[in-house]
C-alpha cells in the first residue's frame, strides 16, 4: 500500500478489471487517494511531473456516485488530452466537486503505460468512515 501520513493508495483483484482504494482522514483526501490509485493502474506516479494544471468540475446526488464521476472525468482528460496525472487538489460541497489534476503529456518511453482504463464502473463501490476514522472511496475499473 502507497502511504503518506493517514492518506493512502492501494489496487486490490477483480477478475480482469482493476479495484482501486484511496484512503484519507477527510472525504476529500480519500478522492484524491483513489484518484492517484486510478493512475497508478496505468504507470507508476513517480515518472508523472506536475507540470501543467487542469481544472476539473463534476455533481451528482451522494459520494458515491460522485467518487464514480470523478474518475470518469480523469478518465476522460487523460485520454482527450494524451495526459498522466500525478498530484490533485479536491473540494467537495454538497454533492459537487471542483478539483484540479496536475500532471503532463504522455511520454511512452519514460511512462512506460501498461493499460488504459475504459471506466470507472459501480462494482464495489464503496465511500466510507472506516472504524480507524479514515475514509475509503472505492470502486472497479474497467481495463
Amino acid at each position: 500500500m502507497e502511504s503518506f501520513a493517514d492518506s493512502a493508495w492501494e489496487h486490490f483483484p477483480h477478475q480482469a478489471d482493476i479495484g482501486i482504494r484511496g484512503y484519507g482522514p477527510t472525504p476529500q483526501q480519500a478522492f484524491e487517494q483513489a484518484a492517484l490509485a486510478l493512475c497508478a493502474v496505468i504507470t507508476d506516479p513517480e515518472r508523472v511531473k506536475p507540470r501543467e494544471c487542469v481544472a476539473l468540475a463534476c455533481e451528482a446526488p451522494d459520494r458515491e456516485l460522485l467518487l464514480v464521476d470523478w474518475l470518469n472525468a480523469l478518465i476522460y482528460e487523460m485520454a482527450t488530452r494524451r495526459m498522466l496525472f500525478s498530484h490533485f487538489e479536491v473540494e467537495l460541497d454538497d454533492g459537487r466537486l471542483r478539483a484540479q489534476a496536475w500532471g503532463e503529456a504522455l511520454d511512452p518511453d519514460r511512462h512506460r503505460p501498461r493499460v488504459e482504463p475504459k471506466g470507472a464502473t459501480y462494482t464495489g463501490l464503496r465511500m466510507e468512515r472506516l472504524d480507524d476514522g479514515r475514509w475509503l472511496a472505492q470502486c472497479v475499473v474497467d481495463v
